[in-house]
């Protein structure tokens, strides 16, 4: 258990880096370029990876990198990015927190994860600790925003899993690395397509694709494809509701906004349905990751 509690920490830091994505996208990035945001999101930090990594896929591995690029990487920065800029950070977070139940839902598919009570009330509670914490406003819903949240929901939970079955070929720098340089390869001509030429960048929007490639992206992916190894795909999931919790608290520490009981109440559910979905000593998932560790250790 102790093992799960450490990848558990090393799981979080991903949801958290990218509950501070959102804020920085909507401040400091240009808008109306979603697709060469995405594209300066992913080359930069995948060559980065690539050369601390020094592998290049083999075999299998390279239509493997291709599909999963354009899951999680590519096509979902360029969704998300389209999200930031359309819909306020509560409703995207608040589409984005069905994560769990998607990647559960997936898992049970492609790796026979059924998942258990303990992670469907988890789930259940960590969604209404959200809804609570976010709550839906009266803002007016932009559909184009909401369809690129909700496709962008289903893309990655689906490459999550397929990134958690197939497993990893030379660690999760080098894999993280060829995913991340994938999918912002495939979106180059279409940024040129239906974008035109690059938008300028002042040191404003240099800044913050920085932080967004450095930390939000390379850093952040690596820690999740970790704990993907080493976790269930429901615990994982259910972690990543920390994302929108981070976004909460840090509009409580940037723009001085107070937490409501409200609030408070639905912190409270995340973090146990978070606590909920950790996988107790001895079960079958806990069994079957430390063994699949030992094997790609």
């Amino acid at each position: 258990m102790e093992d799960t509690f450490r990848w558990t920490l090393v799981t979080a830091i991903a949801p958290i880096a990218w509950g501070t994505n959102y804020f920085v996208t909507h401040e400091y990035l240009p808008t109306g370029h979603p697709l060469y945001g995405a594209v300066f999101r992913a080359l930069p930090a995948g060559l980065l990876l690539l050369c601390v990594a020094r592998r290049l896929p083999r075999g299998v591995w390279w239509w493997r990198s291709l599909l999963l690029g354009v899951c999680n990487m590519g096509a979902f920065f360029a969704l998300i990015y389209l999200a930031s800029q359309l819909l306020p950070v509560s409703l995207a977070s608040t589409i984005m927190s069905a994560s769990p139940l998607t990647m559960a839902l997936f898992a049970w598919a492609l790796l026979a994860e059924r998942p258990t009570v303990p992670v469907l009330t988890g789930a259940a509670a960590g969604i209404a600790g959200v809804c609570l914490l976010l709550g839906t406003g009266t803002t007016a819903v932009n559909l184009r925003g909401v369809a690129a949240s909700v496709a962008a929901l289903t893309m990655s939970s689906f490459g999550y899993i397929l990134a958690k079955k197939w497993g990893r070929a030379d660690g999760p720098i080098a894999t993280t690395s060829w995913q991340l340089i994938a999918g912002g390869l495939v979106l180059i001509p279409f940024a040129v397509i239906f974008e035109g030429a690059p938008p300028h960048l002042d040191l404003q929007a240099i800044g913050g694709f920085a932080y967004v490639g450095l930390v939000a992206t390379a850093l952040a992916f690596t820690a999740w494809f970790t704990g993907l190894r080493h976790l269930s795909a429901a615990t994982v999931g259910l972690i990543g509701l920390l994302n929108p919790v981070t976004g909460v608290l840090l509009g409580v520490l940037v723009s001085g906004e107070v937490l409501t009981l409200r609030q408070v109440l639905g912190l409270a559910l995340v973090l146990f349905g978070i606590t909920l979905s950790r996988p107790r000593r001895g079960s079958r998932v806990e069994a079957g990751s430390a063994e699949a560790s030992k094997v790609y250790r």
